[in-house]
């Protein structure tokens, strides 16, 4: 079962800070890409949990917290940031 996975405007505002700030792009772009990927395939198990229903997934050079809503089979990223 796949998951539609949507990101805040503020980690989608950050995401694009960030991206545009590194010096190595082709990194974030991928590392991008694979939380996507990730979250989308399995989001349950993506990760680790955290307060309340919150989880986070790092994929260097990027870190994620997200929400998980089952029973709409949707993901949030609602924050982003760098990880290294």
């Amino acid at each position: 079962m796949k998951y539609t996975v949507v990101w805040t405007k503020s980690a989608e505002a950050d995401l694009v800070r960030i991206w545009t700030e590194s010096a190595d792009r082709t990194a974030v772009t991928t590392a991008g890409n694979e939380i996507d990927a990730r979250l989308r395939r399995d989001p349950a198990e993506a990760g680790e949990s955290r307060e309340s229903s919150r989880r986070t997934l790092l994929i260097k050079p990027l870190g994620v917290d997200f929400v998980v809503r089952a029973e709409d089979q949707l993901v949030a990223v609602i924050a982003v940031w760098t990880w290294v």
